[in-house]
């Protein structure tokens, strides 16, 4: 998938994912490609600075854990990322809506 498609939508996979459950950012690289069966296989160069970004947004909040010897940061929704994946969650199924009442109109 292209870097333009993913543009955009990034956010709103990011904050579905921890929105789950708390995890670390391989975690949530891991998951972003098992759950869309590879179509989000993501660099980390693409998913820490978004993952810093909805930091700084205050839609998610990080800490520190040891697990199995190592630190990782531990990402998690904060009140404003629930209520900010709530609003993006509408926005993608208006947006996916209508692409899909033109595509059907086209086909």
């Amino acid at each position: 998938m292209s870097g333009e498609t993913l543009k955009g939508h990034l956010d709103l996979l990011l904050l579905a994912i921890v929105g789950e459950r708390p995890a670390h950012g391989y975690a949530i690289i891991e998951a972003l490609r098992d759950r869309s069966d590879g179509a989000f296989d993501l660099p980390e160069g693409t998913v820490y600075p978004a993952l810093h970004r909805l930091e700084v947004a205050g839609s998610i909040q990080s800490h520190w854990a040891a697990a199995a010897g190592r630190k990782r940061r531990i990402y998690e929704l904060t009140a404003a990322g629930r209520e900010a994946l709530q609003v993006k969650r509408r926005e993608w199924s208006d947006f996916a809506s209508g692409v899909g009442a033109i595509l059907r109109e086209m086909a």
